[in-house]
């Protein structure tokens, strides 16, 4: 089945967001396969922070305040993408009844990275949306960062 990446680079982030949005086809399967986020600004201990990561599946309205992200295919055989993404929505995604997959943080001088195992990986089914969700820094950071997504 095709892999997709989504990707945003250097984008000045200083508030709780969504990194990451993924809303599966109506009558699809988009499998999470997993991300990685580094910054380039904050790099001295002073700086230092740990930020909360989650990823949640089950909002009905969608984020705003970001941009849309068009999956781009691993494998140029591969048909365009299906679902439908966005990064870095300010306003983070509401409503429905949720299920948080993963309840983490990171260190912003040492980037981040998730890779979930084949039995492990979110699910997202016929119009189900999933967010990575990053909490507020101290100050902004400039961050980037690349989901991985396979759709069925």
């Amino acid at each position: 089945m095709p892999v997709y990446s989504v990707t945003f680079s250097a984008v000045a982030v200083s508030a709780q967001q969504d990194l990451f949005e993924v809303v599966a086809p109506s009558a699809g399967i988009v499998i999470i396969h997993g991300y990685e986020l580094f910054q380039t600004s904050d790099h001295g201990d002073a700086q230092a922070e740990g930020l909360q990561l989650l990823w949640i599946r089950g909002h009905t309205t969608s984020g705003s305040g970001g941009s849309s992200a068009t999956p781009v295919k691993q494998n140029t055989i591969d048909a365009a993408a299906s679902s439908t993404c966005e990064a870095n929505n300010t306003t983070i995604a509401s409503a429905g009844t949720t299920t948080t997959y993963l309840g983490g943080g990171w260190n912003v001088q040492g980037g981040a990275e998730k890779w979930w195992t084949p039995e492990t990986r979110p699910v997202l089914r016929n119009a189900e949306r999933g967010v990575l969700r990053m909490s507020a820094p101290a100050d902004a950071i400039t961050l980037s960062g690349t989901l991985y997504i396979e759709e069925w």
